[in-house]
C-alpha cells in the first residue's frame, strides 16, 4: 500500500482527495493538514468520511511529515505551496500540487499574474502539467504533478482536437466559462455567502482572471506558436460544476457531423472525457461529483463559427479527481481506479 499524506485537507479539494481516497485498493491516507483544525478527527468535521475517524489533522510541520507518507497531495493556497513542494520533490518524495505555483513553466508570467516571485525555479523545471489527455506519458515517468486549474481543463480539453487537426483560426479563441461557488473555496468571505449569490449572476475578473496565462500556455504550445486568448469567468448559485463555452472560427468548411466524429476519434480511448452525439450538450448536473469532462459541438452555419460546450466538476476532474488520475498514472496502475465508482456518467 502507498502511503499518501494530504497537506491542506479541510479545504475542499482536500475534502474531495478524501473521499475519492476512501474507494482506493492501493493506498492509505496516513497523515492529513490543517492549521485550524489541528487534533480533530477528519470524521469529526466531516460526518460523512466516516472513514476517517481515527485520522487527526495536524499542523503541516514538513520535517515531522515527511516520513509518514511516499507521495504528497499539496492543497494549499496559491503562493503557500512553493516552499513545501520544493522541500518534499527534493527529499525524494513524489509530489502532485493542486495550487497554480508550479503550472506556470515561465516564472515572469507566474509573478505577473500571482504577485510572488517564484523562488524555487530549479523545481518548477522538474514539473509536468497534468492533464493526462495531453501529457500522459510525461506523467508516467514524473515525480512532480502541476495539477491543473478547473478552468483550463475544461477549456483545454475542448480546444485540443480543433487545434491539434488545424480547423479553427486562432487569433479569434473566445472562452466563457460558468462556475458553482465551491470554486472560491471554503472559506469566510461575504461576497460568497447564500445571500450575496442566492439568484445572482455575474461575470468577474473579465480579463484578468489569472487561468488565462495557464489556458494560453497549453493552447500555445499545441499551436506551435504564441497564442492569446478572450477568457471570461462566470459565478452562478449552484454548488459545484463548470459549463465552459468556446467560440473559434473555422478555417475550412466542416459540417458539424464530421466534426463531432473529429473529436470521438482524439479521444477515442481517454476513460474520462466523452463526446457527445451532434445536437447533444453537456450539463453540469450530469457531471457532478465525476471525473469526466463532457463535451458537446456545434457549427454556426452563418458565421463559419466553432461552438464548443463542456462541462466537468471543478473539484473532480477539475481538481481532486484529476489528481488521482494523475496518480495512479505516476504508479503505473489502471487509470480508472477509485475514479470510475465515485458517480457513473448517465
Amino acid at each position: 500500500m502507498l502511503k499518501v499524506a494530504i497537506c491542506g485537507g479541510s479545504g475542499y479539494t482536500g475534502i474531495e482527495l478524501l473521499r475519492i481516497l476512501s474507494h482506493h485498493p492501493e493506498v492509505v491516507v496516513t497523515a492529513v493538514t490543517s492549521e485550524k483544525s489541528a487534533g480533530k478527527s477528519v470524521s469529526e468535521l466531516f460526518p460523512h468520511l466516516y472513514q476517517y475517524s481515527n485520522l487527526l489533522y495536524e499542523p503541516l510541520k514538513a520535517e515531522a511529515i515527511l516520513e509518514k507518507a511516499d507521495l504528497f497531495f499539496m492543497a494549499l493556497p496559491h503562493g503557500e505551496s512553493q516552499e513545501k513542494v520544493d522541500y518534499f520533490f527534493r527529499q525524494g518524495k513524489k509530489v502532485i500540487d493542486l495550487s497554480a505555483d508550479y503550472r506556470l513553466r515561465d516564472a515572469k508570467i507566474y509573478e505577473e499574474w500571482y504577485n510572488v516571485p517564484h523562488k524555487f525555479q530549479k523545481t518548477l523545471k522538474k514539473a509536468v502539467f497534468g492533464l493526462p489527455e495531453l501529457y500522459r506519458k510525461e506523467i508516467a515517468k514524473a515525480s512532480l504533478i502541476a495539477n491543473p486549474g478547473c478552468y483550463p481543463t475544461s477549456a483545454i480539453l475542448g480546444l485540443y482536437p480543433a487545434i491539434k487537426n488545424n480547423l479553427v483560426d486562432l487569433s479569434s479563441i473566445i472562452i466563457n466559462s460558468v462556475s458553482g461557488t465551491s470554486g472560491a473555496g471554503r472559506k469566510s468571505d461575504v461576497a460568497f455567502s447564500f445571500c450575496e449569490v442566492n439568484e445572482g449572476f455575474k461575470a468577474y475578473a473579465i480579463g484578468t482572471h489569472r487561468h488565462t496565462p495557464e489556458i494560453e500556455q497549453e493552447v500555445s504550445v499545441l499551436a506551435g506558436k504564441n497564442i492569446k486568448v478572450n477568457f471570461t469567468p462566470h459565478l452562478a448559485p449552484f454548488d459545484r460544476g463548470i459549463l465552459t463555452t468556446m467560440y473559434v472560427r473555422l478555417t475550412k468548411k466542416i459540417s458539424t457531423n464530421q466534426i463531432v466524429d473529429v473529436y470521438k476519434k482524439a479521444y477515442a480511448y481517454e476513460p474520462f472525457t466523452k463526446v457527445l452525439d451532434e445536437g447533444r450538450f453537456p450539463n453540469v448536473k450530469h457531471v457532478r461529483g465525476t471525473n469526466v469532462c463532457v463535451i458537446g459541438l456545434t457549427i454556426n452555419m452563418r458565421t463559419n463559427t466553432l461552438i464548443i460546450v463542456s462541462a466537468i466538476d471543478n473539484l473532480v476532474k477539475g481538481a481532486s479527481g484529476q489528481a488521482v488520475h494523475n496518480m495512479n498514472i505516476m504508479l503505473g496502475i489502471d487509470e480508472k481506479t477509485a475514479l470510475d465508482t465515485i458517480a457513473l456518467f448517465p
